[in-house]
């Protein structure tokens, strides 16, 4: 059997979703294609991870019709952030004051928001999702693309768009390299209830040894980030409920009182990963198959969402003007803005982990001087949560 679409998406994780979604009502025909049984994404389960989301991205959802699907008791609000280093009593603090808005952002469950715009795309009758379809072979180049699936069922498009994840083995199959760091190093994530109230504070600590966040979920209740080493995160994972809530709040110097486990945990093993190319003759990444940030930032999600809007909106654009999508131009143009948003940010990030994961004395010395200066320059910290806000 063979099929011709416009636009055929590989990967239905939020960023696959949320580009096809972003092309509804453009007149394209836009297939996604993904190897997940229909009902995974249908029921998405929960998998432990909260996203922050930026007013721009909430804004995103809202326009493809998936905010509204998401439940308001699922939605927590992010009223500030402070960071921590070591010992100090001191801390980086950003919050929204002299901002229009009254908190940074908010926080969503990953499998609320994938269910959200599933149901979205659901909806709709000018996007083809096909489940259960693992790709094997891809070819792509300015004439067309043609993917075959396992089975071999082909599919025809005018553009490839590859949103299959930091390990992307499409981005693979077109020949595009990519910067792939694995950290060595394992991030252990669970919902806790402490007696202790965060007030709507995200906490993040460098701590000697360990990196270890709070996100503050609704009620009384935190979203706990563990970062150690790989073999030390699966030893703390197969503790018992009880054993695992006291190792956290013991970690966390009991900040927010006693815990007790209420979901996870959770294990990912840390990788990052950026793309020689975002683009290729007839294809483009998008998500974290062009990007695939540290989560320390929590700015992954967001700028995945963001390529996807950037490339849906040239898209549409091409196609009302009569112009051809796998246009060399329009490709680098996309290119060209994704990696001025995401480069500097990606860059940023891993110095700040090598930085504050450090233990030798050097860095140590150099995290307290720069947390001490940091305090008192009141523009930096007001410059970040501007970008923050209006991300």
């Amino acid at each position: 059997m063979s099929d011709e679409y416009d636009v055929l998406v590989v990967g239905g994780g939020p960023a696959g979703l949320a580009f096809a979604l972003g092309l509804a009502g453009s007149g394209l025909r836009t297939c996604v294609v993904e190897r997940q049984p229909r009902a995974a994404l249908a029921d998405p389960a929960p998998d432990g991870r909260e996203i922050a989301l930026t007013h721009r991205s909430v804004a995103t959802l809202r326009k493809l019709g998936a905010w509204d699907r998401i439940a308001p008791e699922n939605i927590a609000p992010l009223r500030g952030a402070r960071v921590y280093n070591g010992a100090s009593p001191l801390s980086l603090a950003f919050d929204p004051d002299g901002t229009s808005a009254d908190r940074l952002g908010c926080l969503v469950s990953n499998h609320a928001i994938r269910k959200a715009l599933y149901e979205a795309l659901a909806d709709r009758d000018d996007i083809t999702l096909m489940a259960d379809a693992p790709v094997e072979t891809v070819r792509a180049s300015r004439a067309g693309v043609t993917v075959t699936l396992s089975g071999g069922r082909e599919i025809a498009a005018k553009l490839l768009v590859a949103a299959d994840s930091r390990f992307s083995a499409v981005r693979d199959q077109l020949g595009i390299a990519a910067e792939v760091n694995r950290l060595g190093r394992s991030m252990l994530v669970c919902r806790v209830r402490h007696s202790g109230d965060h007030g709507g504070i995200a906490r993040e600590w460098f701590d000697h040894g360990q990196t270890i966040a709070m996100l503050p979920l609704n009620g009384n209740c935190s979203s706990a980030v563990l970062t150690l080493t790989s073999a030390a995160i699966d030893r703390l994972a197969a503790l018992p409920g009880p054993a695992l809530a006291y190792e956290l709040e013991r970690r966390f110097d009991h900040r927010l009182g006693a815990m007790e486990l209420v979901t996870g945990p959770h294990v990912y093993p840390l990788a990052t990963s950026y793309a020689r190319h975002f683009v290729s003759d007839g294809a483009a990444l998008i998500g974290d198959a062009a990007v695939g940030m540290h989560p320390v930032t929590a700015h992954g999600f967001n700028l995945g969402l963001q390529s996807a809007r950037t490339l849906s909106g040239m898209l549409t654009r091409a196609a009302r003007g009569g112009h051809p999508l796998a246009s060399p131009l329009l490709l680098r143009r996309y290119e060209a803005r994704h990696r001025l948003a995401t480069r500097p940010l990606y860059a940023g990030t891993n110095l700040l982990v090598a930085l504050y994961t450090a233990e030798h004395r050097p860095a140590r010395i150099a995290r307290a001087i720069g947390l001490r200066a940091a305090r008192r320059v009141t523009p930096v910290n007001s410059a970040i949560t501007r970008m923050l806000v209006r991300q």
